[in-house]
């Protein structure tokens, strides 16, 4: 096969995974398709074959490949996923938020049609949890606190949509909203949270009706989201 070229001293295993990475990027063995063996590529490569299993270890971590017993190697993902990730780390509070909101909405409205008495029970239990950390710390650094329980309410919601797809891309994108807030704003910054506009949420939800629920979601974020943008404006105008 052309294209791949003899990996150097520097970092066999670094220099293996780019160049199988660049194979895969450019479509040299289609998604679903079998990928040349350990013994073939090392060969191609020029190294020896515990640093083709490594290498080809690290892509099946990353999402790109998968390796079935008995049968070989194979292509899950001619993207990598970990550049794509890289790529949401260097995005802003409000680009991410935008993203995690866009989630929640169609979460909400999928919840409606598929929740458990279960998921309704997980929702109204973290609620509340958060509700009693909020009485005990009143003053405004308190808001770190709940910070863990709304993250729980919020996943419980989307993990009513019963879609593990949607459930594993919010959970990345919550923390990094997290995260993305905690840097640009502090911990003492952080909007508060609205129990109230919470509750309507999970009232939304068993209803049943999933216009309904869409809008209580777009009503609970509406808040924190403006808030949001006032502290970014006020970031801006001060420098």
């Amino acid at each position: 096969m052309e294209g791949l070229q003899a990996a150097g001293r520097r970092s066999l295993v670094d220099e293996a995974i780019e160049q199988l990475r660049e194979q895969l990027a450019a479509g040299a063995w289609p998604v679903g398709s079998r990928i040349p063996t350990e013994h073939e590529l090392a060969e191609r490569l020029r190294v020896g074959r515990n640093t083709v299993r490594e290498a080809i270890r690290v892509l099946v971590h990353a999402g790109m490949l998968v390796s079935r017993q008995g049968e070989g190697t194979f292509v899950r993902s001619t993207s990598d996923p970990a550049s794509v990730l890289r790529g949401v780390q260097r995005s802003g509070v409000r680009d991410v938020l935008e993203v995690r909101a866009a989630l929640e909405t169609e979460a909400a409205r999928l919840a409606a049609e598929r929740h458990t008495p279960d998921d309704l029970a997980r929702m109204r239990a973290a609620l509340a949890r958060e509700a009693e950390v909020m009485a005990a710390h009143p003053e405004r650094a308190g808001r770190e606190a709940t910070v863990e329980h709304d993250l729980e309410f919020h996943t419980a919601v989307v993990e009513a949509a019963h879609n593990p797809a949607l459930t594993e891309v919010y959970r990345y994108f919550g923390a990094s909203v997290r995260e993305s807030m905690r840097a640009a704003f502090g911990d003492h910054e952080m909007p508060e949270v609205a129990i109230d506009t919470h509750a309507a949420l999970v009232d939304a939800i068993e209803s049943g009706d999933p216009e309904r629920a869409e809008a209580a979601c777009r009503e609970l974020l509406a808040e924190p989201t403006a808030a949001v943008e006032q502290l970014l404006a006020e970031i801006a105008a001060r420098k």
